[in-house]
């Protein structure tokens, strides 16, 4: 298999492959899976932030209700 099928099987172009493997190709199998958590984390903090912002402004809207 080369480059033109792992593409086509990833559903990549391979302008996109070049530039990940020039973006990534120096670093080894720890420090991508390293980046890959941080991403994962990184996602999760933001539903996190997302979720609490929410939590605050319906909060909020039942302070300023006047019952």
């Amino acid at each position: 298999g080369n480059i033109r099928d792992v593409c086509r099987k990833h559903n990549v172009t391979e302008q996109t492959f070049y530039r990940w493997r020039s973006k990534f190709g120096g670093m080894d199998v720890s420090e991508v899976r390293r980046l890959k958590g941080l991403e994962r984390e990184n996602s999760e903090l933001k539903k996190i932030v997302a979720e609490q912002a929410l939590d605050i402004r319906m909060l909020k809207d039942v302070n300023e209700k006047k019952w």
